[in-house]
């Protein structure tokens, strides 16, 4: 007996021919007058039962047939009659198994997409996909399909509580057979058969569902929100971002995104967020999808903090045991462009865990750049800390989900207020948000509440209320309005009571290039845990003396092991500056960073003194320009 490929007439060598059908073979791929290769299953008085594939089994009758028979024995048989019940009814075939030649018989499938299930429910369907997640719940199996036109769950059941078809796993290609039920009112398979596809069959599937998907994921083309040339030099990277999270999302990965939490980095986050979770709910059958497939936490640091990013492992990690998933993508948004953050993204590179890093803080590059799947910022492009991470996000948000567009429009001038934002485009963008009924003042307001909720929400990511106050998602006009006025006005009497005890602390001196330099120390000086923290307490002083002086002027906030700084009409270069402390100061522990001249500097406490004089001395001898201001808030 020799075996031929499907398709190879081995009758044209002079040889008879015996049909082998797949296991997935139905009754349908059974034609009169073919020789198909059956295995006997069963021996009775009046006959052997034989099976043709897992699916198509017969009699043939004790009447017809010559000889001994043993259960497992081949036979060739050929198709005698179909009763009216389906039951069917075979005749051994004169053929000699030594001298024939086999040939394969594969089932043809009319596959139905995710994307036609409605259309199909109730009724037997073929779907091939990849596997994106596996559940095991205390019924059945939850497999999620993913091909070429969404993600479906489909129900195995082999009884309560155990694992079906225990041999395939994530990524692997297969075919399912069953039924698409109403459940939750969400579509899910009801599994019959499920089998996973190998050799060519896989490489065949796998090619044209990436084809697709690959298709799928290429981002809208959608027109700028304003004009702005220097802004359309970050738009190609920009694309690729958004191109990948859209892949992310039609391949089933979780997406974990981590942001500052301030007012520029929620205005990055939340549209984003908002996006990826309406894609999703596009793209999956399960209503649930949003909820599980999408994750934004804050990030009180300006970096990525070995705090969180070990937490996130281990919740990643906790999701994959229990719930099968895979382990997400990370997004770094307003944050994750420095040196800091490699030892967080170190730790995830264990795990093959990709990381996206979308930021205005002065980065180095040649820290992160072999650590980050993609990395956009502006001075990555000759620009600098002015295109805010928000106005960024936005356009991003946009390329993701279009339709998002009308909601987003005032967003932009929050973020650029938020981060005061000197660019000339925010003429532009409080135009865009006075069309949508916001003036300056309003967006003030609604800046000062953002930075004032996201203190109080400390690590959790509030999203219902962020979405409210931003007026994103959210479409309770009156009640955003109250929110923003109460806690806008909470903001500021509480800034002012801080200003009011710590201002009689302040100590200044003038500086020898001209500046003004003033020094509070908000561990002794500032009320601790509570509104506004360090960093905003510093930003406040450093306001209020620049519109008093209307000088040069440097503020330093500072505690036992750290300073925060801000700087007008002064050419700094914080990052420089911690850089070149780091090497002077042996033993001081200096790390820090931000913008060029907005930033933080930590250190250990018993070098205080010996960093913040050195500081003052790199102060002295940087150039004024009295057109510079600074362009951000401290990063808390």
């Amino acid at each position: 007996m020799t075996r031929a490929s499907a398709g190879e007439p081995g009758a044209d060598d002079g040889d008879s021919v015996v049909y082998d059908l797949d296991a997935d073979c139905t009754a349908d791929d059974v034609d009169r007058n073919r020789t198909y290769l059956a295995e006997i299953n069963g021996i009775v008085d009046y006959g052997v039962f034989v099976d043709l594939s897992e699916s198509i089994s017969g009699l043939v009758h004790e009447s017809v047939l010559e000889g001994t028979f043993a259960v497992g024995d081949e036979l060739a048989v050929e198709l005698e009659s179909v009763r009216d019940n389906g039951d069917m009814a075979f005749e051994p075939a004169d053929v000699d198994l030594e001298d024939a030649t086999v040939e394969a018989v594969s089932h043809e499938y009319s596959l139905t997409g995710t994307g036609r299930l409605e259309a199909n429910v109730g009724e037997q369907i073929h779907l091939e996909g990849e596997i994106v997640q596996v559940k095991q719940t205390g019924g059945p199996t939850i497999f999620h399909i993913a091909d070429e036109d969404g993600v479906v769950p489909c129900a195995a059941f082999e009884e309560a509580g155990v694992r079906a078809y225990p041999t395939v796993e994530v990524g692997d290609v297969v075919r399912i057979t069953g039924t698409p039920e109403h459940r939750d009112e969400s579509v899910q398979i009801e599994v019959d058969g499920l089998s996973k596809l190998e050799g060519e069959d896989a490489a065949d599937a796998r090619e044209r569902i990436d084809a697709a998907l690959d298709e799928r994921a290429e981002p809208h083309d959608v027109e700028p929100l304003i004009d702005w040339p220097a802004f359309e030099k970050l738009r190609p990277n920009l694309r690729e971002v958004a191109k990948r999270l859209r892949r992310t999302v039609l391949e089933g990965r979780p997406i974990r995104v981590r942001h500052h939490a301030d007012g520029d980095g929620m205005c990055a986050a939340v549209p984003v967020q908002i996006a990826l979770e309406r894609f999703i709910a596009d793209v999956h059958e399960d209503d649930n999808a949003p909820r599980h497939l999408i994750k934004r936490l804050p990030a009180k640091a300006p970096f990525y903090e070995m705090e969180d990013a070990t937490r996130d492992l281990n919740f990643a990690l906790e999701d994959r045991e229990k719930h099968g998933q895979q382990l997400p993508l990370l997004l770094m948004l307003d944050n994750g462009s420095t040196a800091e953050d490699v030892p967080a993204y170190e730790t995830l590179a264990h795990y093959d865990i990709p990381i996206v890093a979308i930021d205005h803080h002065h980065p180095d590059p040649d820290a992160v750049g072999d650590l980050l799947d993609a990395h956009v910022n502006p001075y990555l492009h000759d620009e600098d800390y002015r295109i805010t991470t928000g106005m960024l996000c936005v356009e991003l948000a946009r390329m993701i989900y279009p339709d998002l567009t009308d909601e987003l429009r005032h967003v932009p001038a929050v973020a650029g207020l938020s981060d005061r934002s000197k660019a000339d485009a925010m003429t532009d963008y409080l135009e865009l948000a006075a069309e949508e009924g916001y003036d300056e003042d309003r967006l003030q307001d609604l800046s000062e509440a953002l930075d004032y909720a996201a203190f109080w929400l400390r690590y959790n990511s509030g999203d219902r209320l962020i979405q409210d106050l931003l007026q994103v998602g959210s479409d309770d006009e009156d009640r955003h309005d109250e929110l923003v006025s109460f806690f806008a006005d909470r903001a500021r009497a509480e800034v002012d009571e801080q200003l009011e005890d710590a201002m009689p602390h302040l100590e200044h001196e003038d500086l020898e290039n001209g500046a003004h330099l003033y020094r509070i120390d908000v561990e002794n000086h500032a009320h601790r845990f509570t509104y506004p923290a360090p960093g905003k307490t510093t930003g406040e002083i450093h306001d209020r003396k620049i519109e008093e002086t209307g000088d040069p002027v440097i503020t330093v906030g500072y505690g036992p092991d750290f300073a925060v700084l801000r700087s007008d009409g002064v050419r700094l270069d914080i990052p420089t500056m911690v850089t070149e402390l780091e090497a002077e100061i042996s033993g001081g522990g200096v790390s820090g960073g931000g913008h060029l001249v907005v930033g933080s500097i930590k250190f250990v406490k018993g070098k205080r003194e010996e960093v913040i004089d050195a500081l003052v001395e790199k102060m002295e001898d940087a150039e004024l320009d009295e057109a510079l201001s600074s362009a951000a808030p401290i990063d808390d």
